[in-house]
């Protein structure tokens, strides 16, 4: 029997906060210290590693949601200052240390291995096929280490939603930057207050919003319109249910076991950017 759709999403809310410690203070830090010169530097090398030395055109299509030449401000760059290679061991190194910095204590609990072990198991069970990110990642060998494996299994099932997403978002003809519009909106700000968009040219965001507004996505005065509503949870559904593939391997019991083991680890790591 599948999990319910609920609970596939409970699994997003907290694998999230996870996988995305590697974009806090101290992975950034640790690209620094490699070479890169900012921010979004180590963010692309670290992210992109796992597709080799892609170019910027294949790793603007498999991210999906940056504007055009933003990938290509830092791809190829910074192969010229860290390899692939490099750049995994590093975001590896730098996220473990985030996560453990981060639970303390907790971080050497002996439930802390049965929740890696469970996160691991269904990780590395969901099909690859049209997850281009995902099948890079799942290609890297698995951390021994429990809080490395628990982070590792963080960001496998992280991408692996985020891949599914960019299939729904894709279904329903909206481009990536599009999504950042509507995720603006869902999350009650304007579109040029949203970080992700609010450094675009002011022509450039107008035009995204234009082209959502005569869609009937957006209204005159640019908040959401019924049916821009009702797209974004029509996404957000499918990408939901593009994602329980990975817990299919999980009986009833051992996905309940694995929220409520990853609840304080979540809430723990979503403090560190309260």
């Amino acid at each position: 029997m599948p999990h319910p759709q609920a609970k596939i999403h409970r699994m997003f809310e907290l694998v999230e906060p996870i996988g995305a410690i590697t974009f806090s203070e101290g992975p950034n830090e640790a690209f620094l210290a490699a070479g890169m010169r900012n921010y979004w530097d180590g963010y692309f090398a670290g992210r992109a590693a796992p597709l080799g030395p892609a170019p910027a055109g294949v790793v603007h299509a498999v991210f999906y949601n940056f504007a055009d030449g933003e990938v290509a401000r830092h791809i190829p760059w910074v192969w010229g200052k860290i390899t692939p290679q490099e750049a995994i061991a590093v975001r590896e190194r730098g996220s473990a240390a985030a996560l453990r910095e981060t639970l303390g204590d907790s971080a050497d609990a002996p439930g802390l291995v049965r929740v890696a072990d469970l996160a691991t198991r269904a990780a590395v069970s969901a099909p690859t096929e049209g997850r281009a990110l995902y099948a890079g990642l799942r290609a890297l060998d698995v951390p021994t280490e429990p809080v490395a494996r628990l982070w590792h299994a963080a960001t496998l099932l992280r991408e692996h939603r985020g891949d599914g997403h960019n299939a729904a978002l894709l279904a329903h003809g909206i481009g990536g930057t599009e999504a950042h519009v509507l995720l603006a909106l869902s999350l009650g700000m304007r579109a040029e207050e949203f970080g992700r968009v609010h450094h675009l040219p002011k022509a450039r965001l107008d035009a995204v919003i234009d082209g959502l507004r005569g869609r009937g996505l957006v209204d005159p005065a640019g908040g959401f319109t019924d049916a821009g509503r009702e797209t974004k949870a029509r996404i957000e559904a499918l990408t939901d249910e593009l994602a329980a593939p990975a817990y299919d391997v999980l009986s009833a019991d051992e996905l309940d076991e694995l929220v409520a083991g990853l609840e304080p680890i979540a809430a723990a790591a979503q403090a560190v950017d309260a």
